[in-house]
Order: structure tokens, then C-alpha cells, then sequence
């Protein structure tokens, strides 16, 4: 989760798609230069330990656009393949 946050904050699409499991993965990925990412604070976890094939990541994004603060609220879901994890999707 952390790595694909700084993907978004330094605007690395490419990284973000190859991070993203390919059965939900988009076909390309637009990030908005407007956007800074300002930090990230996970408020919780499930499983995604060494032994776990999934895992849950809860999480505040927050950032600035055209001079607002903005949060974004995520519950991800990742999946762990060939021994590296894949985000799945957003369960909100």
C-alpha cells in the first residue's frame, strides 16, 4: 500500500498498473498533475502477513487540488501471487 501511494504521489502510472492484479487491472491509468499526495495514515489491516494469500488495507490518503485539502477513505483488497502482492480492488 505504501509503495503504491508513492507511486501516485510522484505520478508513476506504469508502476501503479503493474502493481494492480491483471484480472482488475484498467487498460491504462490518467493521474492528474492538479493532485499532490500529502500523506497516508493506514488505520488498519487484515491478514497480509507472510503466510496469507489476501489481505485488507484501510487507509486515509490526504492531498491538495486547486489549493483544498481532500481526503480519500479506502478499504483495498490485495492478493498475493508468485510471492508478491497485487492490488485487487476498493471494497467501498
Amino acid at each position: 500500500m505504501r509503495s503504491r501511494f508513492s507511486a501516485f504521489a510522484m505520478h508513476l502510472p506504469d508502476y501503479l498498473l503493474a502493481s494492480w492484479h491483471p484480472q482488475t487491472r484498467p487498460v491504462e491509468l490518467a493521474l492528474d498533475d492538479a493532485v499532490v499526495w500529502r500523506n497516508l495514515e493506514i488505520i488498519r489491516t487484515v491478514a497480509g502477513g507472510p503466510f496469507d494469500m489476501t489481505g485488507i488495507v484501510e487507509f486515509e490518503a490526504r492531498y491538495r487540488l486547486l489549493g483544498h485539502s481532500e481526503t480519500q477513505h479506502e478499504v483495498s483488497r490485495f492478493q498475493r501471487t508468485d510471492g508478491r502482492w497485487y492490488y485487487l480492488d476498493s471494497t467501498d
